[in-house]
């Protein structure tokens, strides 16, 4: 889906992001400068909250059995190398 920038303002802040950045495009500066502000955001979030969906899968998977072996497990992966 597209996206249209139609502030003046905007626009030209993106066009001197493009030349800060060396972008090829303002599309590729503004894609940087947003997964930039998105990274800014997540590590400012309390670990509780950046571990909360790592810790509902794991309940969803339950508890683990005893009896995987990481050994034998690494030796069938790897095999005859």
């Amino acid at each position: 889906m597209p996206l249209f920038i139609r502030d003046d303002d905007v626009d030209a802040l993106a066009a001197k992001l493009q030349v800060a950045t060396k972008s090829r495009t303002k599309t590729e500066a503004v894609r940087l400068a947003l997964e930039h502000e998105l990274q800014r955001v997540r590590e400012k979030q309390p670990a509780s909250e950046r571990a909360a969906a790592s810790i509902a899968i794991s309940r969803t998977m339950g508890p683990g059995g005893g009896s995987f072996d990481m050994k034998t497990f690494t030796d069938d992966m790897w095999g005859d190398i």
